[in-house]
């Protein structure tokens, strides 16, 4: 089972506090995998919704594929996530009654099948912000005196 990374949110990972993951499929339309397979997708303003007890990644830009001639797709059409009922009705509940927020992580490729990791967040605070990077800062200082103690 090779994983292999495509796009990464690294925004969120800043901009939001995370909580729960979860592993979607995405319903693609023909040239759409071969232009991420050739990392050609972006998912910085990409976000979730629910509509009528599906979820949908919107946002998301694939660039069309260069071969792909009359056959190509538009770029930033909505895409349906392929979830579980169980897990769509908990994602949505959560970011309806709790105040969370759905975010896609990252793309990646397993077993020549396109993934979307999504997780349950939170927004930061422009304090808890400064307080990660503070975190962030002093574990890299610990590390660069103990590489240099030895």
């Amino acid at each position: 089972m090779t994983q292999k990374t495509i796009a990464e949110n690294r925004k969120a990972r800043h901009e939001y506090e995370l909580f729960d993951r979860y592993e979607a499929g995405l319903e693609l339309k023909g040239t759409e995998i071969k232009s991420i397979r050739r990392g050609k997708v972006q998912l910085k303003d990409s976000y979730i919704r629910f509509v009528n007890g599906e979820a949908y990644i919107i946002g998301m830009h694939i660039s069309p594929y260069e071969f792909g001639n009359r056959f190509n797709h538009d770029e930033t059409r909505d895409r349906r996530l392929l979830l579980h009922k169980k897990e769509i009705r908990k994602l949505e509940q959560s970011t309806r009654l709790k105040g969370y927020t759905a975010v896609p992580l990252r793309i990646y490729i397993v077993n020549g099948l396109a993934k979307l990791e999504i997780a349950l967040a939170r927004g930061k605070n422009l304090h808890d912000k400064r307080e990660a990077q503070k975190e962030k800062d002093a574990r890299r200082e610990i590390q660069k005196a103990l590489k240099n103690r030895y």
